[in-house]
């Protein structure tokens, strides 16, 4: 059973501006708490086909997650599927506004029976949605710092 998890942040940037800064995948461990590294596969850094490793935290649990990019559509989307104790898929997608640009965060997860499966998908969500609105606000303000 999958367990979806998602989390949103409203920027005041234009969403090409937002687009540069996520599409570099290569950077995502400077605001993704959870992420301690990332190693690309064979050297392919954006688009369709990007595969990485990456080691992923999470309290007292690690985990070495192989992630693919899936879709990859500038300035809006990207989806990848993550292979791994836990699986599943997960996408970026990036609204205009009024006032700026809509980032969403969503991933549909599974679980090993062997950790718990149903169960442990239920205790990771409220974990995981605080872990991923605080990588937001840490992306926030990067962004921030960048336009000052």
């Amino acid at each position: 059973m999958m367990n979806r998890i998602e989390v949103s942040i409203d920027l005041p940037h234009p969403r090409e501006k937002v687009w540069d800064a996520v599409s570099q995948l290569d950077r995502h461990a400077e605001w993704m708490a959870d992420a301690e590294s990332i190693e690309f596969k064979d050297g392919q850094t954006s688009g369709v086909g990007t595969t990485m490793d990456v080691l992923t935290r999470v309290g007292p649990f690690t985990t070495l997650d192989r992630i693919i990019v899936e879709q990859w559509g500038p300035p809006s989307t990207i989806g990848v599927s993550h292979h791994g104790v836990v699986s599943g898929k997960g996408e970026f997608r990036l609204a205009s506004t009024a006032t700026g640009t809509r980032f969403t965060w969503q991933e549909d997860l599974r679980f090993p029976w062997y950790l718990g499966g149903r169960l442990a998908g239920i205790v990771a969500k409220p974990v995981l949605r605080r872990i991923w609105r605080a990588n937001l606000a840490r992306f926030a303000a990067t962004l921030d710092a960048s336009a000052s």
